[in-house]
């Protein structure tokens, strides 16, 4: 199984137009194949640059894409709504049980709400996941309709994930315009977040820094 199969899995690919589609309703900002395409790219750089092998990589990159299918059932406990649904998917393919254990586990995992680091794909998928900040995903709607979601994603007037192997140093380097949002608005949303990327950096015998408009804040 590779992740090109994925990718034009029509189940997966519908479950995650649903899943987006749910979400824009509750005020949520883009979770389509654009993102999980993002993370699934990222997770692969991540273990790619720390000199995993290409297998794992390939299970990271699988992982990355089918991570927020779960949305389609509901957004609460959608990690966990999207390892199930994962599980069986997965079971058309000629996937070895471990290979799709570790796939399903690394999607289960993947919320900050619930989950945590349990392995190096799982931790690559989360931070993939958590450092996607970006203008971009913030749905087409008025400034004055902007919650505090929006903000903080529309604030963000670039970002940079930067991978040193010979420090061992994952650091996401973001520029934020507090004319938009205050530090404090940031850090409310992403503080979790940030922490369970900490988290998963340590996984891969890592450490994690943010700096915000040139700052180091974590």
């Amino acid at each position: 199984m590779t992740y090109k199969e994925i990718r034009h899995n029509e189940e997966v690919n519908e479950l995650l137009k649903k899943g987006n589609q749910n979400l824009g309703l509750l005020g949520y900002t883009d979770h389509s194949q654009a993102h999980c395409t993002r993370v699934a790219e990222t997770a692969a750089h991540i273990l790619k640059k720390f000199g995993y092998t290409e297998h794992d990589i390939e299970l990271a990159r699988i992982a990355g894409y089918m991570h927020d299918i779960g949305n389609a059932i509901n957004r609460n406990r959608h990690a966990e709504y999207g390892g199930l649904l994962a599980n069986e998917i997965l079971k058309q393919y000629d996937l070895t049980i471990p290979d799709r254990i570790t796939i399903v586990s690394a999607i289960s995992n993947h919320d900050e709400s619930t989950g945590g680091a349990v392995d190096p794909i799982s931790a690559a998928l989360i931070i993939g996941d958590k450092t996607d900040v970006r203008r971009s995903r913030v749905r087409e709607k008025p400034k004055a309709a902007f919650d505090i979601h929006d903000r903080v994603n529309y604030a963000v007037t670039d970002q940079t994930l930067k991978i040193n192997t010979e420090k061992k140093v994952i650091s996401l380097n973001l520029q934020i315009d507090t004319d938009i949002c205050s530090m404090y608005e940031y850090f409310e949303i992403f503080l979790q977040r940030m922490l369970m990327c900490r988290g998963a950096a340590d996984m891969l015998g890592a450490t994690f820094k943010l700096t915000a408009n040139g700052a180091k804040v974590l």
